[in-house]
């Protein structure tokens, strides 16, 4: 095969790779199916005091090593299906590490003053441009590498791991097909929305637990759900309202000033890296070519 010829599928599969959807960790069947298990899971990890109906601050200090157990579980488990599925390699392993320490390192120059949180929009804006899978992964490893950085391990930090790795993979199942203003405006109002219910799952983590009985915020074992997601709404109006809708507009502003760079240097990356899904026509045709033109390449 000539130089020329191989400049030119170099240049065609560039333009075909900046038009398609970028998965560095895959969603197959077998995946989807794991991470829907999984965040099932969580789901019950956040809400369990309000199906069971009770607990106390020991009984979730107890359980934080388990939920921070399964969620670490989670992701190896998350990992070796996509593996097993040839949908995650050493650039994918990279890309996460890469991402992951950035989000490290962004986190204690915010710390959560006021409800500024700039680790997320790396989450975000990874889960977007990666997907769904990688985005889930994202969120737990930055989390929990942020805590290994400023020893920042707790009963809390289970939860933090699950919500912000349902942040990243909320932006990987945005559709794919939005580019320009759309995007931006799109993601923005993710950011905002997500950024929003991070903190209202942060406190459902802990709000069984940390208010005595008695008070119109309480929560009471036993009592309906709904009365009890009441007491939570106002509990969560009077405590933390401030710093949620900080969080909530920092964070779209975030992705409204440094989206389109951001994004631009990742999909740079990924079609550098090669990152995305083989379709069946390339199967085909990378199996119908013939030996003496395969040699040649």
């Amino acid at each position: 095969m000539t130089s020329l010829q191989r400049e030119g599928q170099v240049g065609s599969a560039g333009r075909t790779m900046s038009i398609r959807s970028v998965r560095a960790l895959p969603l197959g069947v077998r995946t989807g199916i794991a991470l829907a298990l999984v965040s099932l899971v969580g789901a019950m990890a956040f809400a369990w005091p309000l199906l069971v109906g009770g607990g106390s601050v020991p009984a979730q200090n107890a359980a934080a090593p388990v939920v921070l157990a399964g969620v670490l579980l989670a992701v190896v488990l998350i990992s070796l299906v996509a593996l097993g599925d040839g949908g995650i390699d050493a650039k994918t392993v990279t890309m996460l590490g890469l991402l992951a320490a950035i989000g490290a390192v962004l986190r204690p120059l915010s710390a959560g003053s006021a409800g500024v949180e700039f680790v997320f929009l790396f989450i975000i804006l990874g889960g977007r441009v990666f997907g769904a899978g990688f985005g889930f992964a994202l969120g737990s490893v930055t989390l929990f590498a942020s805590a290994l950085l400023t020893g920042g391990f707790g009963p809390w930090l289970p939860f933090q791991m699950l919500a912000a790795s349902w942040i990243g993979m909320g932006a990987g199942l945005l559709p794919r097909r939005m580019r320009g203003p759309l995007e931006l405006v799109s993601l923005a109002g993710y950011a905002a929305v997500s950024g929003f219910l991070y903190g209202q799952l942060m406190n459902l983590s802990f709000w069984p637990f940390t208010l005595g009985p008695g008070t119109g915020l309480s929560f009471v074992p036993g009592a309906p759900v709904i009365e009890n997601l009441h007491h939570f709404a106002l509990f969560s109006l009077t405590t933390s309202l401030g710093w949620d809708l900080m969080r909530a507009v920092v964070l779209a502003l975030g992705v409204a000033l440094l989206g389109r760079p951001v994004l631009s240097a990742l999909r740079r990356t990924a079609r550098i890296g090669s990152f995305r899904e083989p379709t069946t026509s390339e199967h085909t045709a990378a199996a119908s070519r013939h030996p003496r033109q395969r040699a040649d390449q």
